[in-house]
């Protein structure tokens, strides 16, 4: 049995063996001069022995209960050394407020609390509630007590381990990582403080907000602006419509050495994206014009592409041929060249480019009947999933959507 029980000026700890008994504790008291108990958790020497050590003969040896000084108050705070509980660290608990009891200090499995503490900690002292700067909160304090796994889960997920490791080998019974899984999601808890979530959300739709308004304004009067025009305006937003890259590359030159048997000619690519891990895509920006994408009349009832549209396919497919042949030696060209436009720590790869082509109108603004518009778009859907794999066709439209999808689905969040 072992209890703690407090007053005004100290913690008292109680220890009376069950089996084998009491008697141990004597006899590592008298020969060794200190003593561990519950499985080692607390640390005591004779000094710390509150009363005499009893007689060696005595009768009631096995039972008696031995009593040990465990913390002293100091103001606010019972302070216990750490020594007693096997640490570096002198740990302060507040006077008021918290419940002190062997679970306070001993997990599962005999999982010393403030050992793992200790050992994440670049204090000297770890202090729990009260009004000392460096405190604990109590309720946190309360909260990781209950997170300690318990002997339940600590199996299930040594059973999860085991089955990560030979599950290949062996036919299982059960499927012990989703049982382990299963137990995490009901174990019940208090959820970890969030951060400032509407806020976030609040900013995050000030800007599509704000990026949206921007491109229809520029969409009512499209025809005053050149095609430069608007990539210098696309270019602003590119990385906030698509947050996959990290930076964006202007006027590439690029080397050519299938046009012309003879010599090597340079391309220039207007815009280029590098993704987070240094991938390099292509990208063609072009004026929105309401009628680029089909012709207005139906082959054998297809809707095939303009020469706008199929001419900026194959501008970017060569694009993406001409980089893919370059390899490595215009990998080092591009590092060299545009390595102080990267950020830190990123080189650009060229590993199977894709390319993306923003252009034109698509038919929401159309006065074609029900029929004729759904074949239209039906049709220009098949075209974007036929280059699909390496081009991604997107119309000024398709941001517009993009972005009033997100700016709603974040209203919904906050």
């Amino acid at each position: 049995m072992l209890r703690i029980t407090k007053n005004h000026r100290r913690l008292i700890l109680e220890y009376q063996g069950e089996y084998p008994g009491s008697a141990w504790v004597y006899h590592d008291l008298v020969r060794d001069g200190c003593v561990s108990v519950s499985s080692q958790a607390f640390k005591f020497k004779t000094s710390d022995l509150i009363g005499q050590l009893p007689d060696a003969d005595a009768e009631d040896l096995e039972d008696h209960c031995f009593r040990f000084k465990l913390g002293s108050r100091k103001g606010n705070y019972f302070k216990i050394k750490g020594r007693k509980l096997g640490i570096d660290c002198d740990v302060f608990i507040s006077v008021d407020g918290i419940a002190i009891e062997r679970k306070t200090f001993v997990a599962e499995r005999n999982i010393s609390i403030f050992r793992r503490i200790c050992e994440i900690s670049e204090s000297s002292d770890i202090w729990i509630g009260g009004d000392n700067e460096n405190a604990i909160p109590i309720e946190h304090f309360e909260e990781l007590l209950k997170r300690f796994p318990n002997t339940n889960e600590l199996n299930k997920y040594a059973r999860a381990r085991v089955a990560k490791i030979v599950g290949e080998y062996i036919e299982q019974n059960r499927d012990a990582r989703l049982n382990y899984e299963r137990y995490l999601n009901r174990k019940d808890g208090k959820p970890i403080d969030p951060v400032n979530q509407k806020e976030l959300i609040d900013s995050e739709i000030i800007k599509y907000e704000y990026i949206r308004d921007t491109i229809k304004e520029w969409l009512t009067k499209s025809e005053a602006y050149s095609e430069k025009q608007w990539q210098s305006m696309i270019l602003n937003f590119l990385l906030l419509i698509f947050p996959k890259y990290v930076s964006v590359l202007e006027n590439i030159q690029i080397k050519d050495y299938y046009s012309n048997s003879d010599s090597t000619k340079n391309r220039y690519i207007d815009i280029a994206l590098v993704d987070a891990n240094g991938h390099l895509d292509v990208i063609e920006v072009k004026k929105p014009f309401d009628d680029s994408l089909l012709m207005k009349r139906p082959y054998r009832d297809n809707y095939v592409p303009k020469k706008e549209l199929s001419g900026s396919i194959m501008q970017a497919e060569k694009y993406l041929f001409h980089l893919s042949k370059w390899g490595v030696k215009g990998e080092r060209l591009l590092n060299k060249v545009y390595g102080s436009q990267l950020p830190q720590g990123i080189n650009v790869r060229i590993t199977n480019p894709k390319s993306m082509i923003i252009i034109g109108r698509d038919f929401s603004n159309s006065t074609d009947d029900n029929a004729k518009y759904n074949t239209k778009f039906f049709d220009l859907e098949i075209i974007k999933r036929k280059y699909g794999n390496v081009i991604d066709i997107i119309t000024y439209d398709d941001i517009l959507r993009r972005l009033e999808r997100t700016i709603n689905s974040l209203k919904k969040r906050r």
